[in-house]
């Protein structure tokens, strides 16, 4: 420990508790808080099925920074080496087109949890976790814009199975680990232009989803959850599973309802539905993200609303029911330097929001005290949030502020570079 960490981090420390926060305590519950670490920003959403895949489904990369992983080795190295620049112990998040194949690849319907195994064996190594997600895009099957909702059946049946096999490679992944795998369905299904017919495909979604749910697997090792979008490229006018489609069914099928920051109108604020959304529901998901006047998947910087769903998680003591994921791909700078900001960021927004005096503020709105609360709420934040991060980065021996920069740059000389473009 640095003492002049150190230093800052006594005097600071002397400032919250003077609002009567328990600093220690903040770190502590901080410590035990895990991100779904999404493996997708190393490649550019490109997995493992075919060398030359290109994206579709609403989903782009934009970028051409050199050093993309080109296969499981080089997107596990990159990982270890964001990993250890983030402090605590996290999960990696995994679509289905990142499973390794020994030689002939198999259809996406047919994936099994061998396939991942090389995943599982790193995960082990490195004491993570590991969640999971059907890739019901990027195919010729979802070429159409359509899905689970397809008007025909056998391509409906061919995600259905997809599905299937993916929650069973979830389960796989809890058994082996010993962490809960949450398992993701989300779907790009809509039409460009105003629908004639808005119900007909969700009563198809529905029955889909009927199907891939009544094949059971075991709670303690895969935990399942929908997620929903207002609209994608190519579907602007009408997305089949929207949120109100979703939100309704996870609650009657005792599912997770995820919501990724930004699936919403740009006027709608995820913050301000978790309070709702716990009432009735027992566990959440996330997609934490930075949407850029659309669903454009920027890396996560330290704004607003990043830490107001930080607030909102730990103000109604949410942090253990809430699965909290990341979402970006950006393809226009170090893509690890992208995965560190980003996760760093999301931690710091928690550790600021722990550290202020909710019960204080809960107890001056209730008082009608609103001059008070707007004050003190404004006051926050100025204090000395970066002297107790820095203390939290060097207690879980990774840089303080932009010093793991550095590593990320020697990364790059030495590895990334030689990859090329």
């Amino acid at each position: 420990m640095r003492k002049e960490v150190l230093t800052r981090y006594e005097n600071s420390k002397k400032v919250y508790e003077n609002l009567g926060i328990n600093v220690e305590e903040c770190i502590e519950i901080l410590s035990k808080v895990k991100l779904s670490v999404h493996c997708w920003q190393g490649d550019d959403v490109k997995g493992f099925e075919t060398p030359d895949s290109s994206l579709s489904g609403g989903i782009s990369a934009t970028g051409n920074y050199p050093g993309r992983a080109r296969n499981g080795e080089e997107l596990r190295m990159d990982l270890e080496k964001a990993l250890s620049l983030i402090p605590g112990t996290h999960k990696v998040n995994l679509h289905a087109i990142y499973a390794e194949f020994d030689n002939e690849v198999p259809s996406r319907d047919k994936i099994e949890p061998k396939h991942f195994k090389k995943w599982v064996e790193w995960a082990k190594k490195n004491n993570l976790g590991l969640d999971f997600n059907p890739s019901l895009f990027s195919h010729p099957n979802a070429d159409s814009g359509l899905t689970l909702s397809h008007p025909c059946s056998n391509i409906r049946e061919f995600w259905i199975n997809h599905c299937i096999a993916s929650r069973k490679i979830g389960e796989y992944f809890g058994k082996e680990l010993g962490q809960t795998c949450l398992t993701n369905i989300w779907i790009p299904d809509g039409y460009k232009d105003t629908p004639s017919d808005r119900l007909t495909p969700r009563k198809r979604l529905k029955e889909s989803l009927d199907k891939i749910y009544s094949v059971p697997t075991n709670s303690l090792y895969n935990d399942d959850s929908v997620e929903s979008k207002v609209f994608g490229i190519g579907v602007e006018s009408y997305t089949v599973g929207s949120h109100e489609f979703y939100l309704n069914y996870s609650i009657l099928n005792n599912k997770l309802c995820l919501l990724d920051n930004g699936h919403f109108h740009p006027t709608e604020s995820v913050a301000d539905k978790i309070s709702s959304m716990l009432l009735f529901q027992d566990k959440l998901a996330l997609h934490i993200t930075r949407p850029v006047r659309w669903d454009s998947d920027h890396v996560i910087t330290f704004n607003d609303d990043v830490r107001e769903i930080a607030k909102e998680l730990v103000r109604n003591d949410a942090l253990n029911k809430v699965y909290i994921g990341l979402d970006f791909f950006d393809a226009s700078i170090n893509r690890i330097a992208a995965w560190v900001l980003g996760s760093r960021n999301t931690l710091k927004a928690l550790l600021e929001a722990l550290l202020i005096p909710n019960e204080l503020l809960s107890k001056i709105q209730d008082e009608g005290d609103f001059t008070r609360r707007l004050v003190l709420l404004e006051e926050l934040k100025t204090y000395p949030l970066g002297d107790i991060w820095d203390y939290f980065c060097e207690i879980n021996q990774v840089p303080c502020k932009d010093e793991w920069l550095k590593e990320i740059k020697e990364y790059e000389i030495k590895i990334l570079n030689k990859r090329g473009a």
